[in-house]
């Protein structure tokens, strides 16, 4: 008895070490925000004052301090954030994460994300170095001298801290313009679908703009079956898509107006804007405000990079939309048969540029890989053939390359961004862009003087006459024809500027008239975002930022009545039909989060979808295609056309109707919801299902830990409304849920150019990134309820930091 005693009071006192230990972990790894303390680095001394939100204003003597004092605070709140970063960008992921991640890292170390930024850091300008170099040596000098306890993620996965590097933020420039285009993705899919399906089918699953015809482009289906692909080539091909990086999601942009003063309740313009992109824990903005001689500015700054990427200065306000232009080509190499090392090109055999990379993964061997470089730059096929899985024996006689602007040596993002921090004018907003490369972005600015202005700057390649593709699929790269031929001229991009409407407003949509001379882009998102801002713009003469709020807010889908009266229509012998419908009555597309009718209509449209499109596809290609593309374009096409072809089910010998397939995917739909939340319809909420879940890497993919580092929070809205929220009919690896959001407006900012105090935003996690701090889940339930914080420092700081060079 007495041992048994003793052997309970050495538990009890382990424990209580244990929880004293960690109760002083969660005070250590919490940043010191308030005192003194003296620094290597700096030239003078500098200030960081931050309020109650977290959001720090940063005061310096001169450029370099101040990018030196963005890289200590985004060290001091983001630094396992900073770490996922670098690890994609250098393809580096499975060397933390394990052999899961390996697919994804060789297929960044195919595309060479970091030998690209490392050529554009060797020509970059001594100016825009200097400016990188002191963003770096502020985080390197913060994590070096004064972290006293690594973020739990470092802890958890028993990983060091490690030195940034300026390529490390140019790497991660490349990757934010992966994340914003996916031409080539679509590109790939037309070739895989091709394979199957006759070109006119083709073009039906994935439909030019509304109003517009596909491109005329040579036949499709029979370029590439007279290719001939091995079995070998195909399988290399057919996994790119599972190992690449989410990039360019259909159905998600981003959403931004500027009204002059002549529709604003101020007299002077307004601004508004909601960039759309995959919801993360922590967020992937951090706000911040930047005071320098001859410089205050205020917003959207990204972990890894210097400088305010959208936001407003003492002159002007600018948002961003993602324009989506076609400036990624595929191009499929042909292999010399007896000599691999080599591929065809228009003037005969030249050999592969090669490089030995090797990839470490936790707990695994190394695991090495070759990477190739044709004339239009990166194999990134080699990311999707593995010996392993094919075969010793299999050699793929194609490979397939990427031609794409972002990779190009020619850029300094870094000049471009501290230009358009220091306008002072549309006119001087729009000069800065001009060196602006990847990602192309639709801007929308306002300035003080009263004027408003869009310009979409950007790298777009332009494509011979003779080219039979128009960059819709993959080329063949020995044909010179598909070589691109240049540039569209820098000052040639779409623009305007004062409109007598007296407004612009983009939303991803098509943004130049029918007569604009040069080719953008085929695949523009679908207009329904557009058209209810437009309408709801044109509803008053005038608006207030309280008026632009409600419309960031607005839950209205434009896209619902399409297919609506089929739904209404729908018959079931299912014992909830009746009520479903009853639910379903006087639904109009508003999609709120506590409504059932929502809930119904997106079962009901998944359904459908996967009833017309899943057997000509095929099961393994419709399920990979619809994660990048909903298919919401082609079925609306084929209900209106009632097309018997795609309503037949191919796999039963009868031949169904379209009427048929409605009914059907509306009992299926009754089935998947029954068994998931009962039968209850009144206890349904379109909520429950569509959570906005910003998603922790990597702990969103252990149970155990999920709940204290993933922020969830029930969301109405849908993939076409104005406030948008992504429904994503592919169910969670993890926890196998449909419907969750996990792509929404990352941040919302409301601008006032006349009072920039009344100026405020907000993003969808809260400014830290450690998960015990306060701060890391504070805003979520306001950004739900689409509420805001001061973008300008309000009042006496909370917080004092001083900064003293050593």
């Amino acid at each position: 008895m007495q041992l048994l005693k003793r052997g309970l009071w050495g538990l009890f006192l382990i424990g209580l070490i244990i929880v004293a230990a960690f109760g002083v972990y969660r005070v250590k790894v919490l940043p010191q925000v308030q005192g003194s303390l003296s620094l290597s680095g700096l030239q003078a001394p500098l200030r960081i004052e931050r309020d109650a939100e977290g959001i720090p204003s940063i005061h310096a003597a001169n450029l370099q301090d101040l990018a030196f004092g963005l890289g200590l605070v985004h060290a001091q709140d983001r630094l396992w954030q900073l770490e996922t970063h670098r690890r994609i960008g250098s393809g580096r992921l499975a060397e933390a994460f394990g052999e899961p991640a390996l697919e994804a890292d060789k297929f960044l170390r195919a595309l060479g994300v970091r030998r690209a930024a490392q050529a554009q850091w060797a020509q970059l300008p001594a100016a825009s170095k200097a400016v990188l170099t002191a963003y770096t040596r502020g985080i390197n000098t913060w994590v070096r001298e004064h972290l006293a306890a690594r973020p739990p993620e470092f802890v958890i996965l028993g990983l060091p801290t490690e030195d940034w590097t300026e390529v490390d933020s140019l790497a991660w420039s490349i990757m934010m313009a992966w994340d914003l285009g996916g031409n080539w993705g679509t590109e790939l899919q037309r070739l895989r679908l091709s394979l199957k399906l006759p070109t006119e089918r083709v073009h039906q699953l994935i439909p030019p703009y509304p109003g517009d015809k596909p491109l005329a482009t040579e036949d499709l289906a029979a370029l590439y079956r007279g290719l001939k692909l091995d079995a070998a080539t195909q399988q290399s091909f057919n996994r790119l898509h599972q190992a690449a990086p989410e990039s360019g999601v259909e159905g998600v942009g981003s959403n931004n107006w500027v009204l002059a003063g002549s529709r604003s309740s101020t007299g002077k313009p307004l601004l508004a804007n909601d960039p759309h992109l995959k919801l993360s824990a922590p967020a992937l903005w951090y706000f911040a405000r930047l005071h320098a001689p001859g410089l205050k500015v205020a917003g959207a700054t990204l972990p890894g990079l210097p400088g305010v990427v959208l936001g407003q200065n003492e002159h002007i306000a600018w948002g961003f939309t993602n324009t989506g232009p076609d400036v990624q080509d595929l191009y499929i190499e042909r292999i010399n048969p007896d000599d691999p090392a080599q591929y065809q090109t228009p003037e005969g055999w030249a050999r592969f540029e090669s490089a030995a990379e090797v990839i470490k993964v936790k707990g695994k061997p190394d695991v090495s890989l070759n990477v190739r470089r044709t004339r239009h730059g990166p194999v990134i096929s080699d990311a999707g053939t593995a010996a392993e899985l094919m075969g010793p024996a299999a050699k793929p006689g194609y490979a397939l390359a990427l031609r794409w602007t972002a990779l190009d040596p020619q850029a300094d993002p870094v000049a471009v961004a501290l230009a358009m921090n220091q306008a002072t004018s549309v006119k001087g907003f729009v000069a800065a862009t001009r060196g602006w490369v990847a990602p192309m972005q639709n801007m929308v600015v306002a300035d003080a003087a009263g004027h408003i202005g869009y310009v979409a700057p950007g790298r777009v390649p332009v494509r011979k006459p003779e080219n039979t593709l128009k960059g819709q699929a993959p080329a063949l790269g020995w044909d010179a024809r598909f070589d691109w031929a240049g540039w569209v001229p820098v000052d040639e991009t779409p623009r305007e500027f004062d409109p007598a409407r007296g407004y612009i407003a983009t939303a991803n949509q098509r943004i130049h008239a029918a007569d604009y001379p040069h080719f953008i882009s085929a695949d523009w998102a679908l207009p329904y975002r557009q058209q209810r801002i437009e309408q709801l713009l044109q509803a008053k003469p005038k608006h207030s930022l309280d008026d632009l709020r409600a419309l960031q807010a607005d839950e209205h889908s434009l896209a619902a009545p399409r297919l609506l009266p089929w739904l209404l229509k729908a018959q079931s012998n299912h014992a909830l039909a009746t009520a479903a419908q009853a639910q379903l009555k006087g639904f109009d597309g508003r999609m709120s989060a506590k409504a059932a009718a929502p809930l119904i209509y997106w079962a009901w449209v998944r359904q459908l979808t996967q009833g017309l499109f899943a057997d000509e596809v095929g099961a393994a290609l419709y399920g990979r295609t619809l994660a990048n593309r909903t298919f919401r374009d082609a079925l609306e096409g084929a209900l209106e056309r009632n097309d018997a072809w795609w309503c037949d089910d191919k796999a039963t010998a009868a031949a169904e109707a379209c009427e048929q397939q409605v009914n059907a995917a509306f009992t299926r739909a009754l089935d998947e919801l029954q068994q998931r939340f009962g039968g209850e319809l009144a206890q349904w909420q379109w909520g429950q299902a569509h959570q906005a879940r910003s998603e922790h890497r990597p702990f969103s993919k252990v149970k155990a830990l999920a709940g204290l580092f993933e922020v969830r929070v029930p969301t109405g809205g849908d993939t076409f409304t104005v406030n948008v929220s992504r429904v994503s009919f592919v169910p969670d690896s993890t926890t196998g849920e449909l419907y969750l959001n996990e792509h929404g407006p990352s941040l919302r900012a409301l601008y006032d150019v006349a009072e920039p105090k009344n100026s405020r935003v907000m993003h969808s996690t809260g400014q830290s990134g450690i998960a015990f701090s306060p701060l890391y889940k504070r805003w979520a339930q306001a950004w739900a309820r689409v509420e805001y914080v001061p973008l300008w420092a309000q009042g006496m700081p909370d917080q004092v930091l001083t900064l003293k060079p050593r």
